[in-house]
């Protein structure tokens, strides 16, 4: 199963890119707001869900693994598919997990071929199971990871900024110390 990619970007379609690795260039599905972005890269890493049928092997690739997961979660519920989770992930993470909180089944219904049926089901089934997303354990944290989010949310930056930076910098190689001091600049430069 390929988990990430990380490439010279091309343009294939509105809603998919060709991301070139080493001379083998792999379509990736994205939402579509995402694509022009990354077409202006050099070249861009991306979080890939590897999506197998009968008759296809479909890649959808996202830039976080809190979208990723998000969107393993959606296609796990019975009747929504990658196409329509992918369009449903365009509006954003924050978005998304909000709807879901209010029962905004209005917010789901704007998706091409989401009706409302599945709308509800979408809220009912990811209700309990989002309760909300900095909740989830997305980054699978060992011991070292878990003393940076400490010492960064010691330092005042959420659970949710502590996660993104360390994984936008990890470097496995890296000891604690120096990942601390990476996120610390990481987070500095976007906030």
């Amino acid at each position: 199963m390929i988990a990430s990619l990380t490439g010279k970007p091309q343009p294939y379609t509105s809603n998919a890119i060709i991301i070139n690795v080493k001379g083998v260039g792999y379509q990736v599905h994205l939402p579509p707001s995402l694509s022009s972005p990354l077409l202006k890269q050099d070249k861009v890493s991306l979080f890939i869900h590897t999506h197998v049928r009968d008759d296809t092997l479909d890649l959808y690739g996202f830039q976080s693994l809190e979208e990723l997961q998000l969107f393993k979660l959606i296609i796990s519920i019975s009747g929504i598919g990658p196409k329509i989770a992918i369009a449903l992930m365009d509006k954003g993470v924050d978005s998304i997990n909000s709807a879901i909180q209010k029962a905004d089944v209005d917010f789901f219904t704007s998706i091409p071929r989401l009706g409302k049926k599945n709308a509800q089901k979408i809220i009912i089934e990811l209700k309990p199971k989002l309760g909300s997303l900095e909740d989830l354990d997305l980054t699978g944290e060992s011991p070292d990871s878990k003393e940076v989010i400490n010492a960064l949310t010691g330092l005042g930056f959420t659970k949710k900024e502590s996660k993104n930076a360390l994984t936008q910098i990890s470097d496995p190689n890296d000891t604690v110390e120096i990942k601390i001091t990476k996120a610390i600049k990481y987070l500095g430069i976007n906030k």
